[in-house]
């Protein structure tokens, strides 16, 4: 094995690796929940828009700069 690891070490560390890999892969699709469907017609450019999870949630009111609230 490469740098005189042994086999059982070599494996354990590739099932770890793949386990947080899989799993950070899960909590991302999860987060961004993804549009799987498929329509019949192609949007047109522009058209498809994606939201985040997050700021749909909390909507707030744009705050004005000072700059602009001055005015």
């Amino acid at each position: 094995m490469p740098a005189g690891v042994s086999w059982t070490s070599y494996l354990k560390m590739f099932a770890s690796s793949l386990l947080a890999m899989c799993a950070g892969a899960e909590v991302v699709h999860r987060y961004y929940r993804p549009d799987l469907t498929i329509s019949e017609i192609p949007p047109k450019p522009g058209e498809l828009k994606t939201e985040l999870l997050g700021l749909k949630e909390r909507q707030h009111e744009p705050q004005n700069s000072p700059l602009t609230s001055q005015q």
